[in-house]
């Protein structure tokens, strides 16, 4: 099994601490209507991915997918400059940040859409995205355009074997999503589940972990939604469910605010606050390697198709 790159096709082994959901080139503004939602000044996010680095991270999962401001160019400028992997995705958000030109698409026109970028590239650009993702629920339902999108992508996943990777809006949808999976026979270690730390519902996180998906706990440092301890203290029990590798960690930055030069967590908050909390309170070396490292390493590996 390889990993897709923005540069090309690498060895699972050379993935090394992976933040699994972030975005380094996003505009959400034209729908939040909140120019602090476009963060795309390159500069200021490679300063950012330096801190990243010192600490010894290696690859970023960006999901930035079209509709969100998806450049996958400047992703690959970025991978070269700061000699990071950084893996780029297909598909689209969630209502109603899908383009205007999509809105009315069905689930076989997503599904051509996102098989044709994996196999020749996004856009023109020969880039290949490595994930399907982040394809969002909106809180608490399924928008009819959603419910075409996720059909979509699933079958775009079936086919090619890239990961699905997905946004709960606050944590919602989370087990009507692995509901529609296994309803579409699409094998659960190829499945992210986003955003599972804004979901409080320990019961409903722990049912999808059992279904054998991936659970994203991938908001870290925006306590303004949920405080990092409040997510410590969840990961812990799913730790002592005996869940550790199915668990991954990131920090999803999608404001200029969110970055250190602007007083913000930063993409480094996992490695630099949350990792020693989380050994502060006896998790091991060898279960931090699974969390940061072996997890997404098995998580955005390409499967074999059946």
């Amino acid at each position: 099994m390889l990993i897709q790159t923005v540069k090309g096709l690498i060895e699972p082994d050379e993935l090394g601490i992976c933040a699994c959901h972030e975005h380094l080139y996003v505009d959400l503004s034209h729908i939040k209507n909140d120019k602090d939602c476009c963060l795309q000044d390159e500069k200021l996010v490679a300063e950012d991915l330096e801190q990243f680095k010192v600490l010894g991270g290696r690859t970023v999962i960006e999901v930035t997918n079209d509709g969100m401001g998806r450049n996958p160019e400047i992703l690959k400028q970025l991978s070269t400059t700061l000699d990071l992997h950084i893996v780029a995705s297909t598909g689209c958000y969630k209502d109603p940040f899908i383009p205007e030109d999509k809105q009315q698409w069905t689930r076989d026109q997503f599904t051509e859409w996102m098989v044709d970028e994996i196999c020749y590239g996004i856009a023109g650009t020969g880039i290949k995205p490595g994930v399907i993702g982040e394809i969002g629920s909106s809180f608490n339902e399924f928008k009819p355009i959603e419910t075409e999108l996720f059909h979509g992508a699933i079958e775009a996943a079936r086919q090619t074997g890239l990961p699905l990777s997905t946004h709960t809006t606050l944590g919602t949808c989370a087990a009507e999503q692995i509901d529609l999976f296994i309803t579409e026979a699409l094998p659960l270690h190829q499945v992210i589940i986003g955003h599972q730390d804004l979901n409080q519902d320990n019961g409903v996180v722990l049912d999808v972990l059992k279904s054998g998906a991936y659970v994203a706990l991938d908001t870290i440092g925006k306590e303004n939604y949920r405080s990092d301890q409040d997510r410590l203290n969840a990961l812990l029990l799913f730790l002592e469910e005996g869940y550790e590798d199915q668990l991954l960690l990131s920090s999803d930055l999608t404001r200029k605010s969110h970055l250190r030069s602007f007083g913000g967590q930063g993409y480094d908050v996992v490695l630099r606050s949350f990792v020693p909390a989380l050994k502060k309170q006896g998790v091991t070396d060898a279960v931090m390697q699974k969390l940061l490292k072996e997890n997404p390493k098995k998580a955005f590996s390409i499967k074999e198709r059946g």
